[in-house]
């Protein structure tokens, strides 16, 4: 089963362009303006523009309009981090801090045109077991 995500965001052609270009997302359904599905592997991304017109822009209740942003975020893995951030870095990306070395390995957040986060990780360990892969790794 595929994992979906939403994500709110200021443009969606700028979001598909950047998502596509960058980090090797497909557009899987573009309907409507203010809507397009794009997926890398069984990770589906929902890009949705806040609207006034009802659907997964629509307002809250009590008026507040939707809007992107925040610190929840997609974790993509990457083989070469620093080759990655380089590449990024080069055609204009921008990115909220810089490389930190964790227990498990080494990060970056990465922002889209909207500001929504991606974290780019770059395992450290051979015993890493990426999400979804169905392996274990041995604890002996």
């Amino acid at each position: 089963m595929a994992a979906c995500f939403r994500y709110i965001v200021n443009d969606v052609n700028a979001a598909i362009d950047f998502y596509t270009k960058h980090l090797g997302f497909k557009v899987e359904m573009h309907p409507a303006p203010p809507f397009a599905e794009i997926s890398r592997g069984d990770m589906h991304i929902y890009l949705t523009q806040p609207s006034q017109r009802g659907g997964g822009g629509a307002p809250m209740p009590s008026g507040e309009l939707q809007g992107p942003g925040g610190w929840n975020r997609v974790h993509l893995t990457v083989d070469d981090l620093d080759e990655t951030i380089a590449r990024l870095k080069t055609a204009g990306c921008r990115f909220r801090n810089e490389a930190v070395q964790g227990v498990g390995g080494k990060q970056i957040l990465l922002e889209d045109p909207s500001g929504n986060l991606i974290e780019l990780f770059q395992p450290n360990t051979p015993a890493y077991r990426a999400p979804g892969s169905g392996t274990k790794a041995s604890s002996h």
